[in-house]
């Protein structure tokens, strides 16, 4: 059926479009903290303006509360629109079992051709100048104690656990005090918690700075690491340490300061994005 032809004219079959669509995939969140989607949102279209966007959200649990679409129907919507390539980019943190998903995801539409971009810290290189970015948070050794929030994920048998032992080990040998522990999984954060007592930091330190190394630092922040019953907070003031986590503000509201706040992160995922439409290019 040609689309000029006269079915094809009364279907309205859609034009062919040349350029790829570009898929922003996050994982989502129901509290107040959706301005770090809009700050991305914004550079994206300073970027990218000759490209078409999209956005799907990984949280089955979000999705239905928020009527926001997966990836799939984004997707499904994309192809639909007349689309035959699209690049997806991850704003995840962890090539985890979520990403592992999305890959999936990807391969159910053998009409779109889909590019799934690296997420933030896919390699080591990515790690190390991920972290040297956060460094501008950390509380010096003469200050405090820092210890970087990680999401961690509850899965043994998830190949991303290796990602979270590894940064735990870098940041513990590039840093004399810097921590790293998860809110799922490893490095446990009660262990953490445990061997902070054991080594009896209390007496070095006074303070404790909460970092977290989460895209949007939403109700995690706000209830497990800083909320004020059962929080890593609570825990090291009972310990005796005076805690912070970095906060920002952003039209004229205080928010918990995420990754999406920091300029360089979000050029590292444009980064990874511009990658993908030069694959997509090509291929």
């Amino acid at each position: 059926m040609h689309q000029h032809g006269y079915i094809g004219r009364k279907m309205r079959v859609p034009k062919l479009k040349k350029k790829p669509a570009i898929v922003i995939s996050a994982f989502g969140t129901s509290s107040r903290a959706q301005a770090p989607l809009e700050i991305f949102q914004q550079k994206l279209e300073q970027q990218f303006p000759e490209h078409e966007t999209f956005w799907a959200y990984s949280s089955k649990i979000i999705c239905r509360k928020k009527n926001l679409p997966s990836l799939q129907e984004t997707l499904a919507q994309v192809e639909a629109a007349g689309f035959r390539k699209a690049v997806v980019q991850p704003l995840h943190i962890f090539p985890g079992t979520e990403y592992q998903q999305m890959a999936e995801t990807c391969e159910y539409f053998p009409g779109l051709r889909v590019f799934l971009s690296e997420t933030l810290l896919h390699r080591w290189n990515f790690v190390k100048a991920t972290i040297a970015e956060v460094e501008s948070e950390f509380l010096a050794a003469n200050e405090g104690l820092n210890i970087l929030a990680l999401h961690g994920t509850p899965l043994c048998s998830d190949p991303v656990n290796i990602v979270y032992l590894g940064i735990e080990k870098l940041v513990t040998d590039l840093y004399p005090n810097v921590l790293a522990a998860s809110i799922e999984g490893v490095p446990d954060h009660e262990a953490v918690m445990t061997a902070i007592r054991r080594r009896d930091l209390t007496s070095q330190y006074k303070k404790v700075k909460i970092i977290p190394m989460m895209y949007v630092a939403g109700m995690h922040a706000e209830e497990d690491l800083m909320g004020k019953r059962n929080s890593w907070c609570t825990v090291l003031k009972n310990m005796g340490f005076s805690v912070e986590c970095p906060m920002i503000q952003y039209q004229n509201e205080e928010f918990f300061k995420g990754l999406a706040y920091y300029p360089k992160i979000i050029s590292f995922f444009m980064e990874r994005l511009q990658r993908s439409l030069d694959l997509a290019r090509i291929y």
